[in-house]
């Protein structure tokens, strides 16, 4: 057992589980227009207005008829034509048919639609080469959406799937939830911005860039509020204010052992601690509690460890709060481990790695290399996470280990 395999620590399906129940989803809604509804959670059931397709259209570029017709000639006289929004009107004589494109209204009367390259045609003399059954090539009126129907589900995250639905709808304006709003920052006397030049003992600070990142890709709303150093007045100062801006503060650095008796300090007399330490590597200081009225996820300094942390604990935090309903976690696999991967039990191990198929079809992964908290090389080398659960130990070649490959947080 290692110097960070600690007992007492509190599993990572716990975390969530806690994380979830002090989260309560936000009510407060807006209307977007469609062209800016992507991306935003619907705040209620959205119904269709109208029947799709709203008239019985061809599903074929062909020949209408009525079948019983064709009962009596093989041959029909060509009585007309309907085209998508130019529809056949007129008289439509006996034993006659109307040519039809894909898309476009059906004539009353007609009972099936038959396609053209099963037909011979001479002038306006079309001779049919097959039978026809009733409906044949016929769509019908609400076969796609009928007048009513739920189409969208509240919490539901609108994407290009959804929004061309609502388009084919009609609906021009959206009700949805607005977005949460996400105070960061990070701490520390080392830290520099980027650009600047480094002085001795000195890093730049790339955690914000990781954070807003992932808010961003999470659809909140980010609010930067920089690099705040080991200040005890200073801390609170940033704490307060990111409370009375955001719904949820999330901070990087300063709540390892050593470093979190400011950060514990300002969370008691400003609010409350809800638990420290998870069973996790990496990212084992993750801190949640409330300051204020805000929520309050303090993630560990090292870089990885605030992306595994945001992903893993974090987001599904910021899916209930956005109203996201249909939010489901990383999808969980089975692969082959085509390499060793070093572990000591006592913690769930996300680690870096690569994952593809062989000739067989069958999912083998590979770690990246150095799995060090700082290392964030081997991050962007990866396309998955191999989740080693937490009292396993060494995985060997061969045998078989979950991963989860990255989501479109992540990519």
């Amino acid at each position: 057992m290692g110097c960070c395999d600690t007992p007492g620590l509190m599993p990572v399906s716990e975390a969530i589980s806690t994380l979830l129940e002090n989260t309560t989803p936000l009510t407060e809604t807006e209307v977007a227009s469609l062209v800016n509804a992507q991306n935003r959670i619907t705040a209620e059931d959205i119904r269709s207005p109208l029947n799709v397709p709203p008239f019985a259209n061809s599903a074929m570029d062909g020949y209408a008829l009525r079948t019983s017709d064709l009962g009596e000639s093989s041959t029909l006289t060509l009585a007309g034509k309907s085209f998508a929004g130019v529809p056949f009107e007129g008289e439509w004589p006996k034993g006659s048919c109307i040519r039809i494109m894909t898309g476009a209204e059906v004539p009353e009367g007609a009972d099936a639609v038959i396609m053209q390259e099963q037909t011979i045609v001479e002038g306006d003399q079309i001779t049919f080469t097959t039978s026809a059954q009733p409906q044949q090539n016929i769509r019908p009126i609400g076969d796609d959406v009928k007048a009513g129907d739920v189409v969208i589900p509240k919490g539901t995250l609108l994407t290009p799937r959804e929004v061309p639905m609502l388009a084919t709808l009609g609906i021009a304006d959206v009700t949805v939830i607005r977005r949460p709003k996400v105070a960061f920052f990070s701490t520390g006397d080392e830290l520099r911005q980027v650009g600047e030049t480094l002085g001795k003992g000195e890093i730049y600070d790339s955690n914000r860039y990781t954070i807003r990142a992932m808010l961003e890709k999470m659809h909140c709303e980010a609010i930067d509020l920089g690099v705040i150093p080991d200040c005890p007045d200073q801390l609170r100062e940033a704490f307060l204010k990111a409370a009375a801006e955001a719904d949820v503060i999330v901070t990087s650095g300063g709540v390892s052992v050593g470093e979190a008796d400011y950060t514990k300090d300002i969370l008691d007399q400003e609010g409350e601690v809800g638990f420290w330490k998870i069973a996790i590597k990496p990212g084992k200081p993750f801190a949640f509690g409330k300051v204020k009225d805000a929520l309050f996820c303090g993630l560990p300094g090292n870089p990885v460890s605030v992306l595994v942390t945001l992903h893993v604990l974090v987001q599904p935090l910021l899916a209930k709060l956005a109203g996201h309903t249909q939010w489901q976690p990383s999808i969980a696999l089975k692969a082959k481990a085509a390499t060793r991967f070093k572990k000591a039990p006592g913690r769930a191990d996300y680690q870096r790695a690569i994952y593809r198929t062989d000739e067989n079809g069958d999912l083998l992964v590979s770690t990246t290399g150095n799995q060090g908290s700082g290392a964030f090389s081997s991050l962007s080398l990866a396309n998955c996470f191999a989740v080693l659960e937490q009292n396993r130990g060494h995985v060997e070649v061969g045998e078989t280990v979950t991963i989860e490959p990255f989501d479109a947080v992540l990519n």
